[in-house]
């Protein structure tokens, strides 16, 4: 049954990477997928020895013995456990895209684009790959993707240029994102997890990263895409509203607000996110001379719809992304809660030679960590780095934990669904999976190698 489904995987997956092949969008053969292995795990439930307990980051211990009443009983428990932490990324990324399309209603990004006056490609990419990498540190890399993206497409007419920018995009803001222990869901998993530290994060990490994301872009300023101008005018264009600016700066001060809300209620981040998206929706709603209630869409009348920021913005979000999003990241929940993907990364460790020293060791741990950074660019990163929690044992703050926090955040970057960051970018530009795999992943490969190899060296000699 175990290799049914992962067949099943292999063929959902190869589905959404044929997207434009065979013409079919690609969150139907994600929400196919989840729907198929779920069920396929419901019918077969008796034939299944292992489960992987999510809570604790380990195989339960007496799962082959159950009755199947209490089989089934486990898997609605963890069916509900996955939809519950998946939903917590859903409504965190809807109430983010709407802050951002709340700004985008005020023409509040203007205001950025007239901080850009050059035309030059080269400097709007250094431009772009430092704002992602110190944004995604700060609101972490997916929330910097969807605000830099939005900016990009106001100052960057052409859909060809803004592909090359957006992919160079996702690689910085995974980069940011390593080094913050907010600036990417593994980080914060090890940061909870009490795994790592705050300020031993940054000193493992922060070169490093800066690394894999200034060599990707110093090897973009030579490639003929980034040669020459941007086609359109970059002159400063007076706002539609004179509250653009405004709703920038409180737009992104509440979307900053997420992080420092969790930290002083320990709440999670949707929390925070919902809270910040009410206090923006009722200056803009102000600012609007607007009334609009969320709950009473349908007595609204047209012309009333039309003037409220809320509802154009609540409008415009992505919903096929999102669906996306939830079919994928249930699909790997569903290998996950079988043991398999702790399963293969626990093989891949015990395959490798192991010879006998603590300097072969770690070597050896080196190896399995990155290629553990390399299968996060396949499957998500979530879950692998939730199996390395329990194939390791080190105390906080161990250089291992920081090398995983490096090679789970960055090495997605090498395909676009193998990030957050990837698949909302491939969403809001319409990025084709074979145009990134082609174009950008080898950039990505070379900034996750320099970084990895930096760390190493910086732990051995410097740290």
């Amino acid at each position: 049954m175990e290799t049914i489904m992962i067949i099943i995987f292999f063929l959902g997956y190869l589905a959404i990477t044929l997207e434009h092949n065979l013409k079919i969008d690609k969150l139907i053969p994600a929400l196919a997928m989840m729907a198929i292995l779920w069920a396929f795990m419901a019918l077969g439930i008796d034939g299944f020895s292992t489960w992987f307990d999510s809570a604790k980051h380990a195989l339960m211990d007496n799962f082959g013995v159950l009755n199947h009443e209490e089989k089934l009983h486990i898997l609605e428990e963890t069916l509900l456990h996955h939809l519950g932490k998946t939903a917590e990324i859903l409504v965190f990324l809807l109430g983010a895209m709407t802050i951002v399309e709340i700004i985008d209603y005020f023409d509040g990004f203007s205001t950025i684009k007239g901080f850009i006056k050059t035309k030059s490609k080269v400097r709007i990419l250094w431009i772009f790959s430092f704002m992602a990498f110190i944004l995604s540190a700060i609101i972490d890399n997916l929330t910097a993707t969807i605000v830099l993206i939005s900016i990009l497409q106001k100052i960057v007419s052409s859909r060809n240029d803004r592909l090359w920018f957006a992919g160079l995009i996702i690689v910085a803001a995974n980069a940011g994102g390593a080094w913050s222990p907010i600036g990417d869901v593994t980080t914060t998993m090890l940061w909870i997890g009490k795994k790592v530290s705050t300020g031993q994060l940054i000193s493992y990490l922060l070169i490093p990263s800066l690394l894999c994301m200034v060599i990707p872009a110093l090897i973009a300023t030579f490639m003929p895409a980034f040669k020459g101008e941007i086609e359109g005018d970059t002159e400063e264009d007076k706002p539609k509203s004179k509250f653009g600016a405004t709703m920038l700066y409180l737009g992104l001060t509440a979307i900053v607000f997420v992080p420092i809300f969790k930290t002083v209620t320990h709440l999670p981040p949707y929390v925070g996110m919902m809270l910040s998206l009410a206090v923006v929706a009722t200056f803009a709603e102000i600012y609007s001379s607007s009334k609009f209630s969320i709950s009473n869409v349908d007595g609204e009348s047209e012309g009333h719809a039309h003037h409220s920021p809320v509802h154009s913005s609540l409008s415009k979000i992505e919903l096929p992304s999102i669906l996306f999003f939830l079919g994928i990241l249930m699909a790997v929940a569903a290998l996950e809660s079988l043991g398999l993907l702790f399963g293969f990364a626990d093989t891949l460790k015990e395959s490798l030679p192991m010879l006998g020293t603590e300097q072969a060791d770690a070597q050896v741990s080196d190896l399995v960590i990155m290629l553990l950074g390399v299968g996060s660019a396949v499957i998500d990163n979530v879950p692998l780095v939730a199996a390395s929690l329990g194939m390791f044992s080190e105390p906080l703050d161990n250089p291992l934990w920081h090398f995983i926090a490096f090679s789970a955040g960055t090495g997605g970057s090498m395909l676009i669904i193998g990030s957050a960051a990837g698949v909302v970018a491939m969403g809001m530009e319409k990025i084709d999976f074979f145009w990134y795999f082609k174009k950008i992943a080898w950039l990505a490969l070379i900034g996750f190698l320099a970084g990895a190899i930096a760390f190493i060296v910086m732990r051995n000699y410097i740290l």
